[in-house]
């Protein structure tokens, strides 16, 4: 199934493992007002300052879903459900029976969420061949961006490099401080995948780099790409709400069109198209073969599997190109599908989390 659940961005968010406590909160993610469609991006995001619509109201009602699934495919739906419009997962380990092999995720959903689209996406997505069931219940209003706020705060992704909310004042003024309002789309910093991919850019950008982040969702790579000294950025998505929510981003961090390009593409992964009837913001940027000496494409699995020789052909031959949001189980399937693309092939790995990435093999040509 090719569509906009294709890129890893529409709303997973800020992730927390409490592994000492009998109930496990997996993620949580705020509802966005900037769809009347989904209300389930904007999870801590939304700083006194920013731009809300005054037809939306600041509280809402919500989904209380609890979904029953095998215990194996437990951590990897709880996360796709955040990633097609879950506001908020976490499984109750103390009620599991050793002997079942089924164990419950307890979801909420905003009232303007089609929950069941969102769970046949999730479920489509890690690869279960049966649609999980599941139950609904109504809950009360809930003031989304108050909780979101409290719960919101800077992250330090390694020294000298923060992630801060809008509405937060930076720990260290003197630090590498990339300025978020995060919620509208994927990419935070505080989640496993997100760091990876931080750090390894951290690690390669020596100065005048062409970066591509593929599947962009809130910016975060390529605005840090920048601050790390690439000369450019360009971010492809195909959701228009992440091509609005990097547009703000790099607002916030003071980041021009002219160094940081956004381009939004067709959903079946075409990115060698753009979308006609674009936005000016996106420039009419197009991504060309082999014109960037970093790729990261920090999406799903199944899209990374699907769209490999896609994200490879951007890479300039030799070039580093690194694919996340998978866990640390799936990434055999990883290194058989981009072998034959790539060489001098590593694994790096945070909380069950991984990041593969290699340089593009020279001679290579993929479509």
């Amino acid at each position: 199934m090719r569509g906009t659940h294709f890129f890893k961005h529409l709303s997973c968010i800020s992730s927390w493992r409490i592994s000492s406590q009998p109930r496990r909160l997996i993620h949580g993610v705020f509802p966005s007002p900037l769809s009347q469609r989904r209300l389930s991006s904007v999870f801590r995001n939304f700083s006194t300052s920013s731009s809300l619509p005054t037809t939306h109201p600041l509280t809402s009602p919500y989904f209380s879903v609890r979904i029953s699934c095998p215990k194996d495919s437990a951590d990897m739906l709880s996360e796709a459900l955040l990633c097609f419009g879950a506001s908020s997962t976490s499984m109750d380990e103390q009620g599991s029976d050793e002997g079942n092999d089924k164990i419950c995720i307890d979801s909420i959903f905003s009232d303007r969420q089609d929950v069941d689209v969102c769970i046949s996406h999730a479920a489509d997505s890690v690869g279960l061949k049966e649609l999980p069931s599941y139950e609904v219940r109504v809950g009360e209003q809930y003031d989304w961006i108050k909780k979101t706020q409290e719960s919101f705060c800077p992250v330090e992704v390694t020294e000298g490099l923060w992630i801060v909310p809008e509405w937060r004042t930076p720990p260290d003024a003197h630090a590498t401080n990339i300025i978020l309002n995060p919620g509208f789309a994927f990419g935070t910093g505080e989640h496993p995948t997100t760091k990876l991919c931080l750090l390894l850019l951290h690690g390669l950008i020596k100065g005048g780099e062409r970066f591509l982040d593929y599947g962009t969702g809130s910016g975060i790579l390529a605005i840090a790409a920048l601050k790390f000294g690439a000369a450019s950025s360009v971010g492809i998505d195909v959701d228009p709400q992440a091509i609005t929510a990097a547009t703000q981003n790099a607002a916030l961090n003071k980041i021009s069109p002219n160094n940081m390009q956004l381009t939004l593409v067709p959903p079946d992964g075409r990115t060698h198209e753009v979308v006609e009837g674009q936005s000016p913001n996106s420039m009419g940027v197009t991504t060309e073969s082999e014109s960037f000496d970093i790729v990261i494409a920090n999406i799903l699995l199944n899209p990374l599997l699907d769209l490999a020789d896609d994200i490879v052909s951007h890479a300039k031959p030799g070039a580093v190109v690194a694919v996340s949001g998978i866990i640390s189980e799936q990434v055999p399937y990883i290194m058989e599908r981009y072998s034959p693309l790539l060489e001098s092939i590593s694994v790096t790995e945070i909380d069950d989390w991984a990041c593969v990435s290699g340089t593009k093999r020279r001679g290579l040509t993929v479509n």
